[in-house]
């Protein structure tokens, strides 16, 4: 697997270094993982080679999206076109990496702006972003192909509460969980039905929409994809073992967690766990490096969520993934915007 995937990333890579290509590299957005974003953006920057790519930060906020090039000068983008001026010359962008987590990067709202324009980049399009964004319908279309979720109950803003509803359909302790956010933001694990009010309140601060969970007991792994040339590349999965009670904000980026990549797993079970990862890639029409979540309980990988924006920061799995698996993160990141050049534009 090693060796295979490294020659994979070699090949892609330098079937396009014949010219240097104009690359944006977008980060930030609208949500509260806005300063993760960042991070994310700034790793893609910082390891790609200025003699394979003409790299320019596309720094995204709700009043301005601003270009970034190596010498901190500062363009505005134009929106209609994603162009900017430069010494008085129009830069194109070839090809755009998303790094931004939330809206507008993992919504489908940015690529449906490259996509109008024909501009490639390295996420899924609109249509698979609006669904895997949204864990409730993303989970529910899942099992149709019989991949294992926990039992969950639907909340909205506005909702009657019957907490007794809630505990007889998923029990306790369950997970109160924002529906359309990431990095664990607004997620509450409650062990008494009284606390159930007071945790979907902290739920809402981040989205009108909840999806209530049954909270599974059993190891919890993430696995890192991306597909090249048709094909789905599984990165060696992670055990994720959270010093917290659950793998919450502060274990995910404040080190509080035990992050054991490959992850301690018979081969009957890494199996079964790399083809419902495969079927998830293909069937939900994923694109670029996605992570999907999983608790394994009785022997069985029960499907948490899929992000198809995955943190690629310093304390990120991928990234550490990635290393496990023996490729260099710049050659992985300059093979997902290959691969995102060859796919055709609609």
């Amino acid at each position: 697997m090693r060796l295979r995937i490294n020659f994979k990333c070699n090949t892609f890579v330098k079937s396009y270094l014949m010219s240097k290509k104009v690359v944006g590299i977008a980060m930030g957005g609208y949500s509260s993982e806005r300063e993760i974003s960042l991070e994310s953006g700034n790793t893609v920057y910082q390891v790609m080679s200025p003699s394979h790519w003409d790299c320019f930060k596309i720094v995204v906020d709700k009043s301005q999206w601003t270009v970034i090039d190596s010498q901190e000068n500062h363009y505005p983008l134009d929106p209609k076109n994603f162009t900017f001026k430069r010494d008085g010359k129009t830069v194109h962008f070839d090809v755009v990496f998303n790094a931004i987590h939330g809206t507008p990067g993992e919504d489908g709202q940015l690529a449906e702006i490259l996509e109008q324009l024909q501009i490639p980049h390295t996420s899924c399009d609109q249509k698979t972003a609006a669904l895997t964004f949204n864990k409730r319908d993303c989970l529910e279309k899942v099992k149709e192909w019989e991949i294992p979720v926990a039992k969950s109950f639907i909340f909205d803003l506005g909702d009657p509460l019957d907490i007794n509803a809630i505990a007889k359909k998923v029990g306790l302790p369950c997970f109160v969980k924002p529906n359309r956010s990431g990095s664990s933001y607004g997620i509450v694990k409650v062990y008494e039905k009284q606390d159930l009010n007071e945790a979907i309140a902290t739920a809402l601060k981040e989205d009108n929409q909840l999806i209530i969970e049954a909270a599974l007991v059993g190891t919890e792994i993430s696995v890192g994809a991306y597909g090249i040339d048709g094909e789905v590349m599984i990165l060696p999965i992670t055990e994720i073992i959270s010093e917290n009670d659950f793998f919450d904000y502060d274990a995910k980026y404040n080190g509080k967690s035990q992050e054991i990549t490959p992850a301690r797993l018979d081969a009957n079970t890494v199996e079964e766990v790399h083809n419902n990862v495969k079927k998830l890639y293909r069937q939900l029409g994923l694109s670029g490096v996605c992570r999907s979540e999983f608790i394994i309980e009785g022997g069985t990988p029960h499907l948490l969520e899929v992000n198809t924006i995955p943190g690629l920061t310093a304390a990120s799995l991928i990234p550490q993934q990635v290393s496990a698996a023996g490729i260099e993160l710049s050659d992985f990141f300059e093979s997902l915007l290959t691969e995102a050049m060859k796919k055709p534009l609609i």
